[in-house]
């Protein structure tokens, strides 16, 4: 059931229509009537009158979902090795959690990710929709919670202040290994241009200016090189994500969980996840503190700045056709202009760079939410996560896109790339060796006066023989590829 409708149906048993259709459930507040049909509760349907705020809910976030569902399966367990939660109970539970993290019932994640609470609207949606599966598949009917409770049992040692971020690092983790996934193959794209073009002279340039000899093979092994270099980041940055608050419940000295929990629940999630979950060795500093997302964020943001730079190099690399560099060529994939004739843009560049700059914005977002928090609780987690999730989910979408409509159908201007190898001064420095800083600054100056080239003026000059100068000025083993 969408958003609208369900905000729709809400009104509609505020005026006391639908009563036939409704539950009756209630909190510290009264009473509310809860859709029949619902299975989440009166918390989550206070959260959908009061947090109205964008199109994002939880469920926008599959991963996000799993991720809930996987810390309230591993937190029922561990109660129930600790003695605490009853072995029916705990099956009932462990069947609910299962059927979320195999893709079901996300429909019932409806809380907006903008809210206030630090996260608690968002933990009690998944405490009463797995209380209401697990009593369903159990043969008993939603709302009766004598049988298993949102609180009791869902949240049984639990606070939302350990469930929340935890549940926000598995949601990062899942989907940083599909994120890793796509990255790696746009690295391989431009690796696999390297090897093709590994033959083919250009000069390189530093600060807009010629600079010295290299291969178009070399320049596009480097924008691979600097993505592996991106991907490692985000391997490594993992570790931050995997030391996790679980057992510190409000504000990290474990009030109402039992002994030996915590420790039981970090292992239990550790298994289900298939990730290296550890439980921090300081719960309350661990409650408190944003390190795992402010490193995580960074290296999101590291790898925005390094396509932005490949996306920029490859629009000028492009620009042209007649009075650019013109040096390769980008996939024609629309029109590039209502008025211009003839004009192609470089829109998937282009688009990576916005993306990118978003993804910077982002991680700002992270840095001043992350340093805001009071005491013993950060209550900005839920911008956080909705900036990390979100610039996740645009590098997983783009990735793609630039890879096959771009990177993989670039192609090179061989005759462009000759003329400027031809006409370029930048060669003269391999001549320093030979003839003197001095002297090759004289010939190059000359060289831009006259408009002739280096190896005209050498030979006007007699300066080297042939063979000093195959030697010497070889293009190819200027690459350092010979």
């Amino acid at each position: 059931m969408c958003k609208t409708v369900q905000y729709l149906l809400l009104f509609a048993l505020s005026l006391g229509i639908l009563n036939a259709q409704t539950r009756t459930e209630k909190d510290l507040l009264g009473e509310k009537q809860i859709p029949a049909n619902a299975y989440y509760g009166v918390q989550t349907a206070r959260a959908l009158e009061n947090f109205q705020i964008s199109s994002l809910t939880t469920q926008s976030y599959p991963d996000y979902v799993k991720a809930f569902a996987m810390v309230k399966l591993a937190a029922a367990r561990a109660n129930a090795d600790v003695g605490r939660l009853k072995k029916d109970r705990l099956a009932a539970i462990e069947k609910a959690c299962q059927a979320v993290i195999d893709g079901k019932y996300h429909d019932q994640f409806l809380v907006d990710l903008y809210q206030g609470g630090a996260g608690t609207s968002a933990n009690m949606n998944v405490n009463e929709v797995l209380a209401n599966i697990a009593l369903e598949l159990s043969g008993h009917k939603k709302g009766e919670y004598q049988y298993i409770e949102p609180h009791d049992d869902l949240n049984m040692g639990q606070s939302t202040n350990d469930v929340y971020p935890t549940a926000i690092k598995v949601a990062l983790l899942l989907h940083n290994d599909k994120l890793l996934k796509e990255a790696d193959l746009l690295a391989k794209a431009f690796h696999k241009k390297g090897d093709e073009f590994k033959d083919i002279l250009k000069m390189g340039r530093t600060e807009g200016q010629d600079a010295v000899p290299m291969t178009v093979g070399q320049e596009f092994h480097a924008f691979g090189n600097q993505l592996d270099a991106e991907i490692s980041a985000l391997k490594k940055s993992e570790v931050y994500l995997c030391e996790q608050n679980m057992g510190a419940t409000a504000i990290g000295t474990g009030i109402t969980a039992s002994p030996g929990y915590a420790e039981k629940v970090a292992a239990h999630l550790a298994k289900i996840t298939g990730k290296p979950i550890v439980m921090s060795k300081d719960l309350i500093a661990a409650t408190t503190s944003q390190q795992g997302f402010v490193m995580y964020s960074s290296t999101l943001k590291s790898m925005a700045v390094a396509l932005a730079k490949i996306s920029s190099d490859l629009i000028i690399l492009a620009s042209g056709p007649r009075t650019g560099f013109f040096e390769i060529n980008l996939p024609a994939l629309q029109p590039g202009s209502s008025i211009m004739p003839g004009k192609v843009n470089p829109v998937m560049p282009e688009l990576m760079n916005q993306l990118c700059f978003k993804v910077m914005g982002n991680d700002l977002t992270v840095t001043v939410a992350a340093q805001s928090g009071l005491l013993q609780l950060n209550a900005f987690e839920p911008v956080q996560a909705i900036a990390m999730m979100e610039s996740q989910g645009l590098f997983f979408k783009a990735m793609p896109l630039f890879r096959k409509n771009c990177i993989d159908g670039i192609t090179v201007n061989k005759d462009v790339l000759a003329h400027y190898m031809d006409r370029s001064v930048g060669v003269v420095t391999a001549l320093n060796p030979v003839l003197g800083y001095e002297k090759t600054t004289e010939l190059a100056k000359e060289a831009l006066a006259t408009n002739k080239g280096i190896l005209e003026l050498i030979r006007e000059k007699k300066l080297l023989t042939e063979d000093q100068i195959k030697k010497l000025l070889d293009p190819a083993t200027l690459t350092g590829q010979k």
